[in-house]
């Protein structure tokens, strides 16, 4: 079976000043369709370089990205831009919600880009806010939500335009730890669903939630491993659970 993503010898270099940073030299990495994979590396290890190739918010210096068969690597922005919108969905930190629209508004924003009816918009948006727990929140405002009920807006944010791949970047880095369980539960759904879904954290217990765990270090992929050890949100026996 074909990867989804496969990538070769990728590089990233940024001029700073007269100095050139290689942020990534050479990373060669393959993830198949359906897999969860988590990137962990210490600050500086290129993990959020990496992940922003992967969501085609940036192009590589050197090198060859292949997403679902097609050449990234060289795409004008425009063309980025429609890939990211057909295919990816992003989850981020600090949610990015725009803070004067409601829930249902803030979900439905990407189907404006994707050309849809507003009457459509606004059925899918509800559809899959419902999908995350949050069906009698549609017309509450950011400020009027907990720290992870605004989490999972951003989670049917990045679902609604049903992209094969969700791209998460610390999305626990805010929330308490009942919480932050309680959405890598939904990330848990999101895969089991047939979603690829790719989490950059460097939080272990975080980490021990995926199948797979890549480590970055200076740019290079220090290992790549099955996780053997992977933690279920709805196993009852692991530890989040016990008394």
């Amino acid at each position: 079976m074909a990867a989804v993503i496969d990538i070769h010898q990728l590089t990233k270099t940024y001029l700073m000043g007269q100095t050139q940073v290689r942020a990534l030299r050479g990373i060669d990495l393959q993830i198949q369709t359906n897999e969860y994979v988590a990137l962990m590396g210490p600050s500086g290890s290129g993990k959020s370089t990496l992940m922003n190739l992967l969501g085609c918010l940036d192009s590589p210096t050197s090198g060859r990205y292949l997403l679902d068969g097609k050449d990234v690597s060289q795409m004008e922005d425009a063309e980025l831009a429609r890939i990211r919108n057909e295919k990816i969905g992003f989850v981020f930190q600090t949610f990015n919600l725009l803070p004067r629209q409601t829930t249902l508004e803030n979900v439905a924003l990407p189907l404006v880009y994707a050309g849809l009816p507003k009457k459509a918009r606004r059925e899918r948006a509800a559809e899959v806010l419902h999908d995350v727990g949050l069906g009698d929140r549609l017309d509450h405002r950011p400020n009027e939500l907990s720290g992870g009920q605004r989490q999972r807006v951003a989670i049917a944010r990045a679902l609604v335009n049903r992209p094969a791949i969700i791209l998460a970047d610390e999305p626990t880095g805010n929330l308490d730890t009942k919480t932050s369980i309680e959405i890598m539960g939904i990330f848990e759904d999101i895969q089991a669903r047939g979603n690829t879904v790719i989490l950059v954290t460097h939080e272990p217990d975080i980490a021990d939630h995926a199948h797979r765990i890549v480590r970055l270090r200076d740019g290079e992929v220090e290992s790549d491993l099955p996780n053997e050890h992977v933690i279920r949100v709805s196993d009852p026996t692991h530890r989040y659970n016990q008394a």
